[in-house]
């Protein structure tokens, strides 16, 4: 039976701010495996991370990242909405979390946002810091574009990429092996049994999105997923 994962989505993020330093370095603190994040790009053209395409949800801008330059982005706080103990915590840059998590003994899922807002090249830009910090060997790319996914691979297939996908998709093993990508990440509900063996009968990781309840995490153990993102890695911990 293989070692399920527990990877912290956007950080310890049900009990800090999402996708901030602070959640990332919480969630190292409570041992989780890995990091789920998620990557956008500001008008001149720098990596950020964030989750929405628009601000408003998380911080106390207004609009679409892409119309922000990183300058304009650094001040606005994405701690506050979540708490007022949070305030003032900042939109992280790509390089600014890479730099930290480079001499941590964790795996990085970098969720690339661009099925909504197609960013010209930022699967390079991404490409580019991950190799500037030499964690090739501890990403794995993830993108819901799977034509980006594709791109990812022409850039550099030994890093790893996985597709991410909400529906039900007829074998999703075949479709992720045609694709070219090394793991599924499907939305939990739509994995069977058949699908996670079907998948490491063809060397592909499954690895499932968003796992927040107790008993939902017990049942893709039980499934013998690869990994489980959650927002609460402190819960999957104990059950792990």
């Amino acid at each position: 039976m293989r070692k399920t994962l527990n990877i912290a989505h956007r950080g310890l993020s049900g009990i800090y701010p999402e996708n901030t330093m602070l959640a990332f370095k919480k969630a190292l603190e409570i041992g989780c495996d890995g990091i789920e994040i998620d990557v956008q790009l500001t008008k001149d053209g720098y990596a950020v991370i964030c989750h929405d395409e628009e601000l408003d949800r998380t911080t106390t801008g207004t609009g679409l990242i892409k119309d922000y330059t990183l300058e304009e982005l650094m001040k606005l706080d994405a701690g506050i909405k979540f708490g007022r103990e949070f305030k003032g915590l900042k939109i992280p840059t790509l390089e600014e979390f890479l730099k930290y998590v480079s001499d941590k003994n964790t795996i990085i899922n970098l969720e690339i946002k661009n099925s909504i807002i197609d960013y010209e090249n930022i699967e390079k830009i991404t490409y580019d810091l991950v190799k500037k910090y030499n964690l090739e060997k501890k990403v794995i790319i993830s993108t819901f574009n799977h034509y980006s996914v594709r791109r990812c691979i022409r850039l550099d297939r030994t890093i790893k990429t996985g597709a991410l996908y909400w529906d039900c998709i007829f074998e999703p093993y075949n479709y992720v092996q045609m694709l070219g990508a090394n793991a599924l990440h499907p939305q939990y509900n739509s994995v069977t049994r058949e699908i996670v063996e079907k998948a490491h009968d063809n060397n592909l990781e499954v690895n499932v999105y968003t796992v927040n309840n107790k008993e939902d995490m017990k049942k893709m153990i039980d499934l013998g997923v690869d990994a489980i993102i959650t927002n609460y890695p402190n819960v999957l911990k104990d059950l792990l």
